[in-house]
């Protein structure tokens, strides 16, 4: 029996090359599937982290945007600022130099209202000394007018009237009805003839009919009333003088004070033009009022409150054209929320060479 011939690729060796072979790209199957899974993992990992970037990136240009309008928001401030230093301080500046008037003017008020009470108590000081003297009876009356006080009493009051011309000027203005704001606004709703019975009112035709019975019979005088302008009692008497021992000129001037209504604000700049208008000029000025005034010679043209400065600043004014060699004196009814116009029309006086008095309620 012949040998059987060896075969070296026989059919068990091509099967095991052919599992081999076939487990190698099964191996390299695998291994390719598991990278190209990485591989879209990985993208998609990517694509996340580079949408998240992107976010980012538009949320900052956001924020750029709104940096950008807060820096131009920011500059123009600034520049606004820049503009109003200049304005702040020059408004500082100008806020000093009032604080510094108005501390010249609180010293020079301290210094008024001290000679004030030094006067007054050199006044009482002389009126003990009177009353500690003989009642011996004064001589005859001259006056033509007959005046008689609540009680038949007589007061020493200082005030003289005296002059060879005086000129009585009577204020008029809707304050003379009362001592406070909230009833002259009342009272200046009401009749006008509840307005002539008002009590501060009746006290001044009281005091204007007390000083009138002591004209004397030799002077001349004149009787003006002012608001907001100024005229003479008596018509048709304006620039003129009437004889003191003239009884009936005299009547007829305190009849037209009792018609007189109180209305109006106060010019005491128009009251004193009336001192111009008389021919020969006025030798004494007696002003019967109760604060300083509310406008110029003429009205704002924008109507508005006025404090106590603004009425201070009128009255200064007014007192620059007052002529400075005739003597004022002055009767002051006080108003309520006006300090100033005591030691106001006390210094003017002084100065003048006249009186002044605040008469106590039941005077005269």
């Amino acid at each position: 029996m012949p040998r059987r011939k060896t075969e070296v690729f026989s059919m068990s060796f091509l099967d095991c090359i052919t599992c081999a072979f076939g487990s190698v790209v099964l191996v390299f199957t695998l291994i390719n599937a598991q990278g190209g899974l990485r591989r879209i993992t990985e993208e998609r990992s990517s694509d996340a982290e580079v949408s998240q970037l992107e976010d980012k990136v538009l949320e900052g240009d956001q924020q750029l945007v709104q940096l950008r309008n807060s820096l131009e928001q920011t500059q123009a401030e600034r520049v606004r600022t820049e503009g109003l230093a200049p304005r702040v301080l020059a408004q500082i500046e100008h806020t000093k130099l009032q604080l510094a008037d108005s501390d010249k003017q609180t010293l020079a008020r301290h210094e008024d209202i001290a000679r004030l009470e030094a006067d007054l108590k050199s006044m009482e000081e002389g009126q003990r000394r009177l009353e500690g003297g003989a009642h011996s009876p004064g001589p005859r009356g001259t006056s033509i007018r007959g005046f008689e006080g609540e009680g038949n009493r007589h007061y020493l009051t200082g005030l003289k009237v005296r002059g060879e011309r005086i000129l009585f000027l009577i204020d008029s203005s809707a304050s003379m009805l009362d001592e406070t704001l909230v009833n002259v606004l009342r009272l200046r709703n009401m009749s006008d003839d509840r307005k002539r019975a008002a009590d501060k009112w009746r006290r001044t035709l009281a005091i204007t009919e007390w000083l009138a019975a002591h004209i004397p019979e030799t002077s001349k005088f004149q009787v003006y009333s002012f608001n907001t302008h100024s005229w003479p009692l008596m018509k048709q008497s304006e620039g003129k003088w009437l004889n003191g021992n003239d009884a009936d000129a005299l009547d007829a001037t305190m009849k037209a004070l009792h018609e007189l209504v109180p209305n109006d604000g106060t010019s005491l700049e128009n009251a004193f033009a009336a001192i111009t208008a008389m021919n020969p000029a006025p030798d004494r000025v007696i002003l019967i009022t109760d604060g300083l005034p509310t406008q110029g010679a003429s009205a704002p043209v924008i109507r508005k409150m006025i404090d106590g400065d603004g009425r201070y600043k009128l009255f200064e004014r007014a007192m620059a054209k007052y002529p400075h060699n005739v003597p004022l004196s002055v009767v002051l009814l006080p108003f309520e929320g006006d300090p100033q116009a005591a030691s106001a029309f006390w210094v003017a006086a002084r100065h003048s060479g006249g009186e002044f008095m605040m008469p106590a309620k039941d005077w005269p």
